[in-house]
């Protein structure tokens, strides 16, 4: 389980590292929503807030189950936002409580 959350930290790191290359990807939220949904099919699937400088953005995952793909895209308070990766072969995992240690 620490392994899958270190795992999942430092790919979200790279990708808020990179959200400047990526700054022409960017648009209105609802125009982006709608182009998610009628051009891949994709509905809401995670999200979480991000702390970034002086203020929260939301870090937003777009899939599909039919057509495997997903979009994970950042937002801001202001409703921009950026498309900061795009991919296929999309799959949902579902996190189990850890349990706890059995003793012998």
């Amino acid at each position: 389980m620490f392994r899958h959350l270190m795992a999942a930290s430092i790919i979200f790191g790279a990708i808020m590292i990179s959200l400047p290359a990526h700054a022409a990807n960017c648009a209105a939220r609802d125009l982006v929503v709608e182009r998610l949904k009628i051009r891949y099919d994709e509905s809401f699937a995670a999200a979480g807030l991000q702390s970034m400088r002086e203020t929260q953005t939301m870090v937003e995952v777009w899939a599909s189950q039919e057509t495997g793909t997903f979009t994970v895209m950042l937002t801001t308070p202001e409703g921009l936002s950026c498309i900061v990766a795009t991919g296929t072969d999309w799959h949902q995992v579902t996190m189990d409580a850890e349990k706890p240690e059995q003793s012998s």
